[in-house]
């Protein structure tokens, strides 16, 4: 099993940046793909980008593609989120996600990640 536990969400202007971080702690933080999701008020939890364990494969919504990276630091037992270029549409409860995915799939909906953590506030005003 796997905690999880974001940080650096904020309230920021539009166009700015901002980094989110998911520290993770349990077992082996490099046998998991990890992902990002969000939530705004109302809607659907929404896949946001993942990364495969070693780092080398990630994959994004068409809605951050550009703008949003995701990294991962396997020493440190941390995922990263680096957000560029905030927009107000981007507003939401940040959440990051884990899977042991043996096949190694970077799955695109909350069913494919078995831990969760709580989530961090990204507000972005206009």
């Amino acid at each position: 099993q796997v905690q999880l536990v974001e940080s650096g969400g904020g309230l920021v202007q539009a166009g700015v940046s901002l980094r989110l971080s998911c520290a993770a702690s349990g077992r082996t933080f490099s046998a998991y793909v990890m992902g990002w999701f969000r939530q705004a008020p109302g809607q659907d939890r929404e896949f946001v980008a993942a990364i495969s364990w070693s780092g080398s494969s990630t994959y994004y919504a068409d809605s951050v593609k550009g703008r949003f990276t995701i990294s991962r630091d396997n020493a440190k037992n941390t995922v990263y989120l680096q957000m560029n270029t905030l927009k107000p549409e981007d507003t939401a409860v940040y959440y990051c996600a884990a899977d042991e995915s043996v096949m190694g799939v970077l799955a695109t909906t909350p069913m494919g990640y078995k831990y969760w953590g709580q989530g961090t506030q990204v507000t972005v005003s206009s």
